[in-house]
């Protein structure tokens, strides 16, 4: 790795993945051994060649794990059909009035008494009066599942592409059974403290309202939000707050070093066994561990989590490490665990996010002036550079988001989250101090909620454009790169120029007299689009 460079690396691993991923069909295994065997004949005995190998091994290694992840899905013969599942209940159950939802994590399968080749994750509907369910609790259910598959409407979201990337296997429902029923044996779980984190705060703030944007600050859990919060979340771009971001994680990080400074303040005689700096790195990735768990491990938080890792394992072992090889080596550590994250787009959003604060930022020093500079130009090149890959993913945007995020940011990390997460620490230690502590973090969570909705309304916060074209989106990039360039570099404005793509995409009309139709799919019937020149 230092002989090739972490960044090369990075870069020739994460171009293999993308290779893969524009393949009609994956390639035949005497294709791939072939391929990985030139792969470790070039990192053995050319070096400077190393950063093919790496690209090759990223072809083979995202060939297999995606052949590996759709021959898991459920064979098309067997769709429709009834299966007797026992299984784990992962993540948290959604509880609607005419249905629940949740994901079950088989252990086994059966159809008519014969055991089935089915593991994974399955999607599953409760409907008509479904039990209490929580995280960790094991099932015995019959359940008529189908493969993942979704809507070709143009324009809509890939739900197939959403599916192979979270590990979803089938899709279903569950049947009216009398063998349906919990079984002993649940485990302990990360999802399960979510859980109760959720239904502690629930029990003490009386606004289901206020409790539930705490819920969603504090441990990721969206399950009280209403589609109108996510309007306005969307119009304001605050929704990677509601998912917990990875600033989340590092502000964690640092409540870890304090906690470090603390006790080698009452006890100084600590660092006769172990160097202060070396135990404040380990605090901090300790912390930084327990708060991504207690977020659901997203891709945000484990991002930062493992540029959290790379710089403590780096100053436990006394070397130094820079923001761009701790960011590179957070990216071959995800490609490796799973090379299917590159079809996500919290994936791209957050190194991409993360790589524009680095090269476009400039240290200002420490102190009180220097943060709030650095804190305002972050939300300033994050929108910006931002927008292309947002209006990539999701079709809109917001022009308010950079005003948004310089008030919500701070507040949501340095204000509720930590007063939220104090008020259940204090519920094991002393609860009477617990109920003041939470008021005050839904207080604040409902006065910031309220300017929200007041943003949300302002022009430009709700932001539409047309399907957005490869080269738009590359030349956008580029122009967000050129514009945030180092003082002193000529022609800056110019890099404006390269947004305008997005804003003027050629529209192909249809020849005189011609016309083009489209049958959409709505769900509950057929729409029809007729267009003419």
């Amino acid at each position: 790795m230092a002989r090739v460079g972490a960044i090369t690396a990075a870069s020739a691993l994460l171009a293999g993945v993308l290779l893969v991923q524009w393949l009609p069909r994956l390639p035949p295994h005497w294709s791939l051994a072939l391929l990985l065997l030139a792969a470790g004949l070039l990192a053995w005995r050319c070096p400077r060649w190393r950063w093919l190998a790496w690209l090759l091994f990223g072809i083979v290694w995202a060939a297999w794990r995606g052949g590996v992840a759709m021959d898991a899905r459920l064979p098309r013969a067997l769709e429709g059909r009834d299966f007797v599942v026992v299984g784990t209940i992962a993540d948290l159950p959604l509880a609607h009035p005419d249905a629940s939802r949740f994901t079950l994590r088989v252990e086994q399968a059966t159809l008519d008494g014969q055991p089935v080749a089915l593991r994974g994750r399955v999607t599953v509907s409760w409907y008509d009066g479904a039990p209490p369910l929580r995280p960790c609790s094991r099932w015995r259910l019959s359940l008529r599942l189908k493969r993942p598959r979704g809507l070709l409407d143009p324009g809509g979201a890939d739900s197939e592409r959403s599916a192979l990337e979270r590990g979803i296997v089938a899709t279903g429902y569950v049947r009216d059974d009398p063998g349906n029923a919990p079984l002993a044996g649940a485990r302990w779980c990360v999802d399960g403290v979510r859980d109760a984190v959720a239904r502690g705060i629930a029990a003490r703030v009386r606004d289901r309202h206020d409790a539930a944007l705490l819920q969603a600050f504090t441990v990721g859990d969206t399950r009280g939000l209403q589609q109108q919060d996510w309007a306005v979340a969307r119009a304001n771009g605050v929704s990677h707050l509601i998912a917990i971001s990875g600033f989340h994680v590092g502000v964690a990080a640092v409540f870890g070093v304090w906690l470090a400074l603390l006790a080698y303040a009452l006890w100084p005689r600590l660092g006769l066994w172990l160097p202060r700096p070396q135990a404040q790195a380990a605090a901090a990735l300790l912390v930084a561990a327990m708060y991504s768990a207690l977020a659901g491990f997203g891709l945000p938080t484990v991002r930062t989590l493992l540029m959290i890792a790379v710089v403590a394992l780096a100053r436990c072992s006394r070397r130094g490490s820079s923001g761009a090889q701790s960011l590179a080596l957070a990216m071959i550590a995800i490609l490796l665990v799973d090379p299917l994250a590159v079809l996500a787009a919290g994936f791209w959003l957050s190194f991409v996010g993360v790589a524009f604060l680095m090269l476009c930022l400039q240290s200002r020093g420490r102190g009180l002036r220097a943060f709030l500079h650095e804190l305002s130009a972050g939300q300033l090149v994050m929108t910006v550079a931002l927008l292309p890959l947002t209006l990539w993913f999701f079709g809109q945007a917001s022009l308010v988001g950079a005003l948004s995020n310089l008030i919500a940011v701070p507040v949501v990390s340095f204000v509720i989250v930590p007063c939220a997460l104090l008020g259940m620490l204090l519920l094991g230690l002393c609860p009477p101090l617990a109920a003041p502590v939470l008021w005050l973090a839904a207080r604040i969570a409902h006065a910031q909620w309220w300017l929200l909705e007041q943003m949300a309304t302002w022009p430009g916060a709700h932001w539409y454009l047309p399907a957005v074209q490869a080269h738009a989106l590359l030349l956008a990039v580029l122009g967000a790169l050129w514009l945030f360039l180092p003082r002193g570099v000529p022609l800056r404005g110019f890099g404006l120029l390269l947004f305008l793509p997005l804003l003027w995409p050629p529209l192909p009309r249809p020849a005189e007299g011609a016309f083009q139709v489209w049958v959409l799919d709505v769900g509950q019937g057929l729409s029809v689009l007729l267009r003419t020149r």
